[in-house]
């Protein structure tokens, strides 16, 4: 069924259209921010976890954490829990789906991550080039999976607002 909205409609429903990302994110309801704490603290606990960041019997770590590790999970998580937040559908939402968040998240977790410990780093570049050239290259890693992140999430935000739903009548 084709619904056609009256022009009157029409600037209504612009009307109630948030107008930056920023509004976006403050117009969601509270299942959207239960969902991104909760895909936060997912984030840090598989990421922390699975790299040893948190010493646990499963896994262990060959070179100690670095300083800027820890701040790069945290807004890791941040980001991942509001990009994973904006698949939560309310009744009537698009669904727009983007990739660049999960190379985002990927790339964080490989920045934060053992140098030594890392399977396939070893095979390709051995424990003596893990350690002269994968462990400089992390925060380059770290700082280009954050930016893929964000832009992840400005984008999905835009896409949100770009497609609003018209309220129901």
């Amino acid at each position: 069924m084709n619904r056609r909205f009256s022009p009157a409609a029409a600037a209504l429903a612009a009307s109630r259209t948030p107008s930056t990302p920023l509004q976006v994110l403050r117009s969601w309801p509270t299942r959207r921010w239960a969902a991104a704490a909760a895909f936060a603290l997912a984030t840090v606990l598989l990421a922390a976890l699975s790299t040893a960041m948190i010493p646990n019997p499963a896994f262990g770590r060959a070179v100690p954490t670095t300083v800027w590790a820890w701040p790069v999970l945290i807004v890791t998580a941040v980001l991942g829990g509001l990009v994973g937040a904006t698949y939560v559908r309310a009744p009537g939402d698009p669904a727009p789906v983007t990739k660049v968040g999960v190379v985002g998240g990927l790339l964080s977790y490989f920045a934060v991550g053992c140098p030594v410990c890392n399977k396939l780093v070893l095979l390709a570049l051995g424990y003596s080039g893990a350690l002269q050239w994968f462990a400089p290259a992390q925060p380059f890693l770290a700082a280009a999976g954050l930016a893929l992140l964000a832009y992840a999430l400005v984008r999905r935000l835009r896409a949100a607002q770009a497609c609003p739903i018209p309220g129901r009548s």
